[in-house]
């Protein structure tokens, strides 16, 4: 099995300048820990893309923490269109599946598309995704799909597991430092219909 974090590592240590980087974020509390390992090797722009999530209350209120984070930060963002009527037309082929099932694997694939998608318009030489970052995501299907997508677009994907090395317990540790709020369902389930402890966030 590849090791995901050792080719973040590869790529990072051969840098010699500090390369605009598209990073796709989930939420503020899983960017936190993503952006303080990033800030030093690349010029960093977050799009927040996540039509997954429901209602549309709670999607409004990971947008302002995200927000206001990246201010506090002062790290740049594009906020992507929030249509989920058309991510669940997507889906709609398993929609009914479980956390951790194919309809997982789409999400992130189409979250990540459209990531790709900006890069190339916007002239990033790199994208990646905050998720690897959480302990629920398959970090191997998450690389699968950048290292197609970076074929596909011609624009370079920063492999990564950000989890390893500590990444997703810091990320707790600076969720705690920044107030942030953090959130007990991945997106596409609402909180009644999810059994995760609400001290998890996804």
């Amino acid at each position: 099995m590849v090791n995901y974090y050792s080719e973040f590592e590869k790529i990072v240590n051969n840098l010699h300048n500090k390369p605009k980087l598209l990073l796709h974020s989930c939420c503020a509390p899983c960017s936190s820990s993503v952006l303080e390992k990033l800030n030093k090797y690349f010029n960093i722009t977050v799009f927040f893309y996540n039509p997954n999530i429901v209602p549309f209350d709670e999607y409004e209120r990971r947008l302002k923490e995200q927000v206001n984070l990246l201010e506090k930060l002062k790290i740049n963002y594009i906020i992507g269109e929030y249509d989920n009527q058309q991510y669940l037309r997507d889906i709609s082929d398993c929609k009914n599946l479980g956390e951790g099932s194919l309809k997982c694997k789409k999400c992130y694939y189409l979250r990540m598309r459209q990531t790709a998608i900006l890069a190339v318009q916007n002239n990033f030489e790199y994208f990646t995704t905050t998720l690897s970052v959480s302990p629920y995501k398959n970090a191997v299907w998450i690389n699968e799909i950048g290292d197609s997508l970076q074929k596909e677009f011609n624009v370079k994907f920063l492999f990564s597991d950000f989890k390893k090395k500590n990444g997703y317990l810091r990320s707790l540790q600076l969720s705690k430092e920044y107030g942030l709020y953090r959130q007990n369902y991945c997106g596409c389930t609402p909180v009644k219909e999810n059994n995760e402890s609400k001290n998890n966030t996804k």
